[in-house]
């Protein structure tokens, strides 16, 4: 614990791991609200969000629970795959059109960035959606593995459902 008259206590959030304020401040610099994807121990979190003075508002938020609930996912299947959070992705950028929201900047958190992995599966899908994010096409995983095709073929046919519910869907 920091002790003394001359040390400064660190921001807690920054204490607990929970922020890194430097790369918060370069996202907020952009000026695009922030596409933050959390993967949680049983889901996949999307949210839009936009800085405010008073807090960060959320624009809009799509998560495992909304794809059973609206979009007929499987409610025995993982809701935080890497179809899930494609899916989830995917439902995002399209409630983000609704709202006349053309673009935005990915925030991963503290997140590993690894190629493949299933925040690039959120990524992928809010391209596909029509949402303007600065990438890099070596992080995004294959189609096999978006589709569900690894883990088992009645998924890959969820996915395709889900995929054409999440598009007729009108947000």
């Amino acid at each position: 614990m920091v002790r003394g008259k001359n040390q400064r206590l660190k921001f807690k959030r920054r204490r607990t791991a929970e922020t890194d304020y430097r790369r918060r401040l370069k996202l907020l610099k952009s000026g695009r609200p922030r596409a933050v994807v959390r993967v949680t121990n049983r889901q996949v979190i999307c949210q839009l969000v936009e800085y405010d003075l008073d807090g960060d508002r959320i624009l809009s938020e799509v998560t495992g629970r909304t794809l059973v609930e609206s979009y007929g996912w499987p409610s025995d299947a993982s809701r935080k795959s890497v179809p899930a959070c494609y899916l989830t992705g995917l439902a995002l950028a399209k409630k983000a059109a609704a709202a006349d929201i053309e673009a935005a900047i990915l925030d991963i958190g503290l997140a590993a960035a690894t190629s493949g992995n299933r925040v690039f599966s959120a990524l992928k899908g809010m391209l596909d959606g029509g949402l303007d994010i600065p990438h890099g096409e070596s992080v995004l995983p294959d189609e096999q593995r978006i589709s569900g095709a690894h883990i088992d073929e009645a998924l890959a046919a969820s996915v395709e459902a889900t995929r054409t519910a999440i598009e007729e869907a009108k947000s």
